[in-house]
């Protein structure tokens, strides 16, 4: 004869208080989007409303968290798994949420040969399910090139001032300027670029059906100008270096790009953008955040 086993969650605690939030962070969760399987971390909890109860059923939690591996990832069935939560926790929590974490993979084309290479892009989805209402978070990170336009017209100052030096006073021919302009002594100074990063955290509103993670990854390189490449030749080099002087950045030109594109974007319900330009100029960063939300 087989004994029951010991459920002490059943127990009533000694300190009858309500908790916001229990479950489990960091479990590995296989996730379908477009067609393709991703590698991705969860936390899983539920608030805990019942003061007396001792705490909550965690393998219920991490055996819903199955059906990610089974369908497409979407608002939906986020939803549906939330309310699975919260009925195998009927009496105890009021409230579900979920994070997701994984690195989305894009393959990249160069600017200019026919190269191309992968380019990882981390990214984060918060959902949490309350009174019916779900609330639902995009958090994206993507890496992009700042020149600085402040030493962009320094640069262009101390060249203007060689010219005059080297030139003063003597006929110009085509020929010699554009061969000076080819040389060491020609450029003098060159504006200083620093790797950038743009944190998206996106707000969808209760309409959304898909997650667009490429074509909000796409709308915002665009907005910027200067994404970061992978595999590159020389002419790609020669290209990202006319997207950079195209696009001169401070950091609040980059978040204020950021902010317009997201506007364009009809299931967005609210953002914040945050930009880093971690400067090559200083010991320290340079940061730009812009919110908005939909009246």
């Amino acid at each position: 004869m087989t004994s029951l086993l010991p459920d002490i969650a059943c127990q009533s605690t000694r300190l009858p208080i309500p908790l916001d939030w229990v479950g489990m962070q960091g479990i590995a969760a296989p996730l379908r989007i477009a067609g393709e399987r991703v590698a991705a971390y969860a936390d899983a909890g539920v608030s805990l409303d019942e003061a007396e109860a001792r705490g909550i059923h965690m393998s219920r939690l991490y055996l819903a968290l199955e059906a990610l591996a089974e369908a497409e990832l979407s608002p939906t069935l986020l939803r549906d798994l939330l309310k699975q939560f919260l009925r195998s926790h009927a009496q105890l929590s009021r409230r579900a949420s979920l994070a997701l974490r994984f690195e989305l993979m894009l393959r990249r084309p160069a600017l200019v040969s026919p190269l191309s290479g992968w380019k990882r892009y981390p990214c984060e989805i918060h959902v949490q399910l309350e009174d019916d209402a779900l609330q639902l978070e995009l958090r994206l990170s993507l890496p992009y090139s700042s020149t600085c336009p402040c030493s962009a017209a320094l640069a262009r100052q101390l060249i203007q001032e060689r010219f005059d030096s080297d030139f003063a006073g003597r006929p110009l021919k085509a020929s010699e300027v554009r061969a000076w302009l080819g040389s060491p002594q020609g450029i003098v100074a060159t504006p200083h670029s620093q790797r950038s990063e743009a944190q998206l955290k996106v707000q969808l509103g209760p309409t959304a059906r898909a997650f667009a993670f490429s074509e909000l990854i796409d709308q915002a390189e665009e907005a910027l100008g200067t994404a970061v490449q992978t595999a590159v030749k020389r002419a790609d080099e020669q290209a990202f270096a006319l997207a950079n002087g195209q696009n001169l950045m401070f950091c609040e030109d980059a978040a204020r790009r950021l902010h317009r594109a997201l506007l364009q974007r009809e299931e967005v319900s609210g953002f914040e953008v945050r930009v880093v330009h971690a400067e090559s100029l200083h010991a320290h960063d340079a940061v730009a955040v812009s919110r908005w939300r939909r009246d």
